[in-house]
């Protein structure tokens, strides 16, 4: 079966009257092309059939239309049911797609792994990168802009000038501890995040606000935002601190299983123990009982990656920070 012969650049401009300089400079998206030649281009590729070759494009305009987002996290970890990945990989690719630009999700789990994404992403293979989850020590941000690459980052990085988007972490977990507090409760410890990530910082900062002018002493553990640090950090928080009758907890996965603890022990939820999350992910509802938790805009955190992205890569300015709100979720185990 004999392949139908593509239309030739050539032949699109002998149908447009124009010069075959002119119908490149339209297929590449140039600007410099007055109204009426472009028309009569678009016009007569259409009718041709005619579609630039991809490759050809991308030497030509720098661009291949593809943006990657880059989670620093094991694929196990990415696609386990921590439900903050795909919800922000949601968002972003809602964007792209609105766009009409390719989403590219690279994980970096590996020294293998990170090297295939930094010899990717600087060699041009897309327009720009997104961080999600991002720890202090990475270099990749900041390695990525000297080499030219637009970079946008989910969270505040010390070492990296690249613009960021993240949530009112302390704001919101002020909210969450300040209803303890207001309900009465007397020895509110919690379990909180890595501490090298801005997110476990923020959150404990939030959480030692609130409780500075009641006079309480912090009783504080750190998880990994998985569930299974959650049930051993409350596990331990019980043996030091038996006594302890509240517990802001800086993940829903962890509030998961720092309740699974409380079961264990015989302590009753909130009778004995009020818990309260963060993220107001699906699982929150379907807790026993369902948790009371601090919703942050997931899907929104990953459009809003998404827009600034587009945005630098259209020539715009964007905001050195964006801080998208929060907001306390009732339910009944608070």
């Amino acid at each position: 079966m004999r392949r139908e012969r593509r239309p030739t650049l050539e032949e699109v401009a002998e149908r447009a009257g124009v010069s075959r300089a002119t119908v490149s400079r339209v297929v590449n998206g140039q600007t410099s092309v007055a109204e009426p030649l472009r028309k009569a281009v678009e016009a007569a590729a259409a009718e041709m059939g005619y579609v630039p070759h991809a490759a050809a494009r991308s030497l030509v305009t720098h661009r291949t239309d593809s943006i990657a987002l880059i989670v620093p996290e094991s694929p196990t970890r990415v696609f386990s049911d921590d439900q903050f990945f795909p919800s922000v990989i949601r968002g972003v690719a809602t964007e792209l797609d609105a766009a009409g630009k390719l989403l590219v999700l690279m994980t970096t789990g590996s020294n293998e792994g990170r090297a295939r994404v930094e010899r990717y992403a600087i060699g041009g293979h897309v327009d720009g990168v997104m961080f999600a989850s991002l720890h202090d020590a990475d270099p990749l941000p900041e390695l990525m802009l000297r080499r030219g690459v637009p970079v946008v980052c989910n969270g505040f990085l010390p070492h990296s000038s690249a613009p960021w988007i993240d949530v009112d972490h302390v704001g919101g977990v002020r909210t969450a501890v300040e209803h303890l507090i207001a309900a009465g409760r007397r020895k509110i410890a919690t379990i909180t995040g890595p501490q090298d990530m801005s997110a476990g910082r923020a959150r404990l900062e939030g959480y030692r606000r609130a409780l500075a002018p009641t006079g309480q002493r912090a009783v504080v553990a750190i998880g990994d935002f998985t569930a299974q640090s959650g049930v051993e950090a409350m596990r331990q928080l019980l043996a030091d601190e038996p006594d302890l009758d509240a517990v802001f907890v800086a993940s829903d996965l962890m509030a998961h299983g720092a309740l699974t603890a409380l079961r264990e022990s015989g302590r009753t939820v909130p009778g004995d123990v009020a818990v309260i999350g963060f993220d107001d992910i699906a699982l929150a509802s379907y807790c026993e009982p369902p948790l009371t938790t601090v919703r942050q805009p997931i899907t929104e955190i990953g459009r809003t990656l998404a827009r600034h992205m587009l945005r630098l890569l259209g020539g715009e300015e964007v905001e050195s920070s964006t801080i998208l709100p929060t907001e306390l979720v009732m339910r009944d185990s608070a």
